[in-house]
């Protein structure tokens, strides 16, 4: 009997050991820690989407927005060579076959005005526009401008059309949530969230772009760009990519430069651009370092353009320009970003540091009196009367800036005569001439100094 006893107790601390050591070790417990309030964030765990944990909510916005954009189709026709019965029987110019281009674009007027990018639609022989309903219009290109990569088109609906209003994109702000929507791949209404990674973005273009981290692939080119209120904030144009597709970063026209771009072309057939005339200084280049320029916050001018509102102004070779209007400047891109938003005429504050010194100065832009020759890349601009009487020419045209890949040949300021012993008389003239330049033959420039010495140089 004593046996069965101490068996009956030993089972049952056995069996509390065990029921202890489950609960301590094995069972999930909850525990609550109870403290007084020190004003830490408290973070709970939910089963609500992304976008609600991150206190955002995309879903008015990406509705507003894919019924503003569009899928914008190009369709080129290819004409092969024409062959030995084409040639006898005069059957025309050979065959042909159509290739389709594919992109997006963006209404912007209830009236069908559609805005993308000019890539998209380069060289089309006929345009069409497919709405998120799945309705198919004829396109109208009724300008471009290559150099902002931004197109206008027009479409005739029998309705007013949902459209989305240019927001402003200087301030967006860097780590803003930001939508693309678009048409990759085909894929009508797709919409993908990201922030901005990036303002003022240079890509070796003289432009101005926003980046952001939001998915843009093939077909995405002249989408929306938009932000949580559904503000069309910039138009998708480029991706960064060895591969041809999204790895990480894609690149928007910012609104307001693809705005001034659309309203120019509506009311005066192309784009107005105004010229601000100063010779920047490209950081972290030999000549930068040659010069002992290095680490500015802020555009160093190097040269002030003749006939230009900043020589009227008095801007002077030294300045730094540190901000104009409310635009803090810390790069070349953010100063050429926002002086193209604005037209010949326009006023601008261009505050600049001079010697230590801060200083307010407004400048009247111009419009560019000057041309970017091809080939060599020179700058050159029409010989003004005293320029004629100075250098004792009859014609010829001015450099004003050269590349630094050519600054020691010492080009700057002098007359181009001619080439290949063609006269040059305008800047349109030049520009033609040196667009004939082979790299492979030799090209023989004629010029002149201040001190009437003709030279010649020979390029091969």
């Amino acid at each position: 009997m004593k046996k069965i006893g101490a068996l009956l107790l030993v089972s049952v601390f056995a069996g509390a050991i065990t029921l202890g050591a489950y609960k301590l070790f094995f069972e999930n417990t909850n525990y609550a820690v109870v403290a007084p309030d020190n004003g830490a964030s408290v973070f709970s765990t939910s089963l609500e989407p992304a976008s609600a944990i991150a206190g955002v909510d995309f879903t008015v916005a990406a509705e507003n927005t894919v019924n503003a954009v569009v899928h914008v189709k190009n369709v080129t026709i290819n004409r092969g060579p024409r062959n030995g019965w084409d040639f006898f029987y005069g059957s025309g110019g050979g065959s042909t076959r159509p290739q389709v281009g594919t992109g997006s674009g963006v209404i912007i007027t209830a009236d069908g005005y559609i805005v993308t990018n000019n890539h998209v639609v380069a060289k089309s022989d006929q345009l069409q526009v497919t709405l998120n309903n799945n309705k198919t219009y004829d396109a109208v290109l009724i300008g471009a401008d290559p150099n902002s990569d931004i197109a206008l088109l027009k479409i005739d609906a029998e309705r007013k059309l949902p459209y989305l209003a240019f927001g402003d994109s200087d301030n967006t702000k860097i780590g803003e949530w930001v939508l693309a929507v678009g048409n990759p791949f085909n894929l009508t209404s797709t919409v993908t969230a990201g922030i901005v990674s990036a303002k003022a973005r240079d890509l070796g273009k003289n432009q101005s772009f926003i980046q952001t981290d939001a998915a843009v692939n093939p077909g995405n080119s002249g989408g929306a760009l938009v932000n949580t209120n559904g503000d069309l904030i910039g138009i998708n144009t480029a991706i960064t990519s060895q591969t041809g597709s999204y790895v990480g970063y894609s690149f928007a026209v910012p609104s307001n430069n693809a705005k001034k771009v659309v309203e120019d072309i509506m009311e005066y057939g192309n784009v107005q651009k105004g010229f601000l005339g100063v010779v920047p200084v490209p950081l972290n280049t030999p000549y930068a370092l040659q010069k002992g320029i290095k680490d500015i916050d802020g555009v160093y001018i190097d040269a002030i353009k003749e006939d230009s509102g900043a020589e009227e102004a008095n801007l002077k070779k030294g300045d730094v320009i540190k901000k104009v209007d409310d635009i803090k400047i810390h790069k070349l891109p953010d100063l050429t970003g926002y002086i193209s938003t604005k037209r010949p005429g326009d006023a601008v504050m261009v505050t600049v540091e001079r010697e230590g010194n801060y200083m307010d100065i407004s400048v009247v832009l111009k419009k560019r009196q000057t041309l970017i020759l091809p080939q060599m890349g020179l700058e050159v601009k029409n010989l003004s009367k005293k320029d004629l009487k100075k250098y004792k020419v009859k014609n010829g045209v001015k450099i004003v800036a050269v590349p630094e890949r050519y600054r020691g040949y010492g080009l700057d300021g002098k007359i181009l005569l001619s080439i290949d012993d063609e006269k040059i008389n305008t800047i349109e003239e030049a520009k033609t001439l040196f667009g004939k330049i082979s790299r492979y033959g030799k090209t023989i420039i004629t010029m002149v100094d201040e001190n009437g010495e003709k030279e010649r140089l020979i390029f091969q």
